[in-house]
């Protein structure tokens, strides 16, 4: 099944004390175009994470948003300032004796001076931080493929009804030009019979009129490869994958045969139904931009 080059998709989850979240959004683009944005304290993991993404999407412009919150889970380590504690108790020691005062020196008196107690954020794990991401990247990337895959499947659907369509077109097209050389043989014989009115017309003279008119109408090898190009688009699409560059290139050949059969054919019907075939062509054209 194909997939649509634009989607979303979102996924959020608290792992060892911090709470990730990270956001996928694509649309078109003729290649990967990935692009990160998060804090920069965790740029670290900005290679990491393009790398997953390549591993899922082939093509679009991708931007994936990834937030961090450890407020409240951040892992604080409390320690003493040893050297400026002994100044303190030197200093209250060294005011109680000149003064003749009681030394009731304690803990929670020392605690209460400046700097005495340092706190500071454990070191991050930043390997595990790394890793925690790219295990909510992955939900994100499901997500976001998830919704891909639904808006490639009515792509599909809708690329299919207008081929078969075209199908249904050429089979006009075909019935219809066997006629018109039917019919300018016919005009032809009317109009020599009148010019010629008292001379014995030569068939074989018709007959070769009409088989070059007939020669020159002819369409029936651009109405096989047309077939021929809607099987294939058929085939690309039953396959899947990354196909979206070569249903581009495919839709090409589809205009060029159709240019064509609309060039031989002066035909008032024919010419209505190339425009007609034309026209599903190009809505075809825009659909396959949307695949991946």
């Amino acid at each position: 099944m194909v997939k649509s080059m634009t989607g979303y998709g979102r996924a959020e989850d608290t792992l060892n004390g911090c709470t990730i979240t990270v956001e996928l959004r694509s649309v078109n683009n003729r290649y990967l175009d990935c692009n990160v944005r998060m804090p920069r304290l965790y740029l670290f993991a900005e290679e990491t994470i393009k790398s997953r993404v390549q591993n899922t999407i082939s093509r679009g412009k991708v931007d994936v948003f990834v937030t961090l919150d450890s407020t409240g889970g951040e892992q604080v380590q409390v320690s003493v300032n040893q050297p400026l504690a002994d100044g303190y108790y030197a200093a209250l020691t060294q005011l109680a004796e000149r003064y003749g005062l009681s030394k009731d020196i304690s803990v929670s008196l020392l605690s209460r001076f400046p700097d005495v107690l340092l706190a500071e954020k454990a070191e991050e794990d930043v390997e595990q931080r790394a890793q925690d991401i790219c295990a909510v990247l992955d939900r994100a990337l499901a997500d976001f493929d998830q919704m891909r895959t639904r808006e490639g499947a009515r792509l599909e659907a809708d690329v299919l009804s207008r081929a078969a369509r075209i199908e249904e077109l050429v089979g006009l097209v075909e019935e219809r030009s066997p006629q018109t050389v039917a019919e300018y043989r016919a005009k032809l014989e009317a109009r020599m019979n009148e010019v010629l009115s008292n001379t014995q017309l030569d068939p074989a003279r018709i007959l070769t009129e009409a088989a070059i008119f007939a020669d020159k109408v002819a369409v029936d090898e651009e109405t096989v490869r047309l077939r021929s190009h809607i099987g294939q688009l058929r085939h690309m699409l039953e396959q899947g994958g990354a196909t979206g560059r070569k249903l581009d290139f495919l839709i090409q050949e589809f205009n060029r045969e159709a240019n064509t059969i609309g060039s031989k054919c002066s035909d008032i019907d024919i010419a209505r139904h190339v425009v007609d075939i034309k026209a599903e062509i190009e809505k075809i054209r825009e659909q396959v931009q949307n695949i991946e």
